[in-house]
């Protein structure tokens, strides 16, 4: 039988930026972006008291939307009956005693760097359906209204932001660089579209930067890109002499302040000039064999370029899986009610392993674990029990419907330990024997890898106190 543990969900009671940065519209310079530089810092806020040693700089989040097949991918169960344990046969990994699926043959050889946390767990007051549990793996908390379908109203500046907006006000790149990157499409569910990926009450100077392009195509990056008419040499002078007028003439820069040169003016000039963002956005740069290594598919390259831009300075990237919740299983849609097998072992799996275990790899390779934080989750699993409704959904005889009781996380980098399991699920995989881990404790692990305290006091829309985030962080995932 399948159990269902009772874990109680935890529920809560600005001038607008660009929303792709449109360099050359407004100012003297020819630029757009000093806007939000001058809002960032004008929202920024102090650095947390407390008192832990900041272990990660930046996060890279890999999210698997649509919830993929934990039992199928990372928590085999072969003593299970045939109706729980499905096709697949388990591998060993580099780590004995540590087993994943036959659909994950090359993440077997990088398991000595990451953690399994297998036993990610909720229960669902209202938060069966992607739309909700995506908001609340985004923002650390529960949404309060949801209704019985589990989709929620469209994004509000009431919302919670998002925890990489949170970070990006908390933790601003050194130098001119974006904070937080989103890619390669938003955050969706039917006519739902975006929903827990905002700043929300925070306001839209700390919204991700968002390109909705495929990076395995060629992309367009017109928003960080000089307009024709002016040149570099032509931008130059322009801000020479914007920097003489504000020399000179001190009663001038107080009447038109909002045109003076400051240090926002600055950062946009060496965004843009520089082309350090627009660099790391160049997959030409890197040889056909990483290209290749990474997969050249839209998962595979993104995982790629999220690997650039932490390099070139952000601080919080986040990869969706290419494919809306409610997808074609069998193109590209991890939500698999009506075939299970088939897209996994030929389509899905193999997207996964390729650009999950390059990008552990290179990462080590480099350095880059060291204060690095990455995580490949989805909203929730998939049920242990084949062609059950669990959901409300229909799902064909060989189809898995959603679990949140139940599932696996990966996570590595700037401190976690290597090589390890954490919590551990029952003989079906339906619910934690040991450790479970609620999403919202997942943020706040988060944050307190970047040394950011998860029960400071943050001020809602309403200007009300609330926690950054009600969970408490996983201190036994850390070496």
């Amino acid at each position: 039988m399948l159990s269902i543990p009772g874990q109680p969900v935890r529920t809560c009671d600005g001038t607008s930026r660009r929303e792709l940065m449109r360099v050359g519209g407004l100012s003297l310079l020819g630029l757009g972006l000093q806007d939000l530089f001058a809002l960032q810092a004008k929202g920024a806020t102090p650095a947390s008291t407390l008192a832990i040693k900041p272990r990660a700089k930046s996060v890279i989040l890999l999210f698997l939307q649509g919830g993929p097949s934990h039992i199928d991918i990372w928590d085999p169960k072969p003593e299970a009956p045939s109706n729980v344990r499905g096709e697949f046969k388990p591998i060993k990994t580099k780590v004995p005693g540590i087993e994943v699926s036959e659909t994950m043959p090359l993440l077997a050889q990088q398991m000595d760097k990451i953690t399994l946390i297998r036993s990610m767990s909720y229960t669902p007051s209202g938060l069966f359906n992607h739309t909700a549990a995506m908001y609340q793996m985004m923002t650390g908390w529960a949404p309060d209204k949801v209704s019985p379908s589990g989709q929620l109203e469209p994004p509000s500046p009431r919302d919670f932001p998002h925890m990489g907006c949170q970070i990006a006000k908390m933790r601003p790149p050194e130098g001119a660089m974006l904070p937080f990157v989103e890619m390669p499409r938003p955050l969706q569910e039917s006519n739902v579209v975006g929903k827990g990926g905002a700043a929300g009450f925070l306001g839209k100077a700390f919204d991700p930067y968002r390109l909705y392009q495929d990076p395995a195509k060629d992309v367009r990056l017109d928003d960080l890109t000089l307009r024709p008419e002016v040149n570099q040499a032509r931008l130059k002078d322009r801000f020479e002499l914007l920097k003489g007028i504000n020399g000179s003439m001190k009663d001038l820069e107080k009447a038109v302040s909002s045109y003076a040169l400051t240090d926002y003016y600055e950062k946009a000039y060496d965004l843009v000039l520089s082309g350090k963002a627009r660099d790391a956005f160049d997959l030409a740069q890197e040889s056909d064999k990483t290209r290749d290594r990474y997969g050249r598919h839209t998962f595979g390259q993104s995982a790629l370029m999220a690997r650039r831009l932490i390099e070139a300075g952000t601080r919080f990237v986040q990869v969706n899986w290419p494919s809306v919740a409610n997808g074609d299983p069998e193109t590209s849609s991890w939500d698999t009610h009506f075939a299970n097998f088939g897209p996994l072992k030929n389509l899905h799996c193999p997207k996964l392993d390729s650009a999950l275990s390059a990008l552990i790899e290179d990462m080590d390779q480099r350095g880059m674990l060291a204060d690095t934080l990455v995580l490949a989750i989805g909203e929730f699993g998939r049920s242990p029990r084949l062609g059950v409704s669990t959901s409300g959904n229909t799902n064909s005889p060989d189809g898995r419907d959603h679990w949140p009781y139940c599932y696996t996380a990966a996570i590595f980098g700037a401190g976690v330990k290597r090589g390890a399991l954490y919590g551990k699920s029952d003989a079906q995989a339906s619910a934690p024997v040991d450790n479970p881990v609620h999403p919202v404790d997942l943020v706040a692990t988060i944050y307190h890898s970047l040394g950011i305290d998860p029960n400071m006091e943050i001020l809602n829309d309403l200007k009300q106190p609330r926690m950054l985030v009600e969970g408490k962080p996983g201190a036994g995932l850390f070496g």
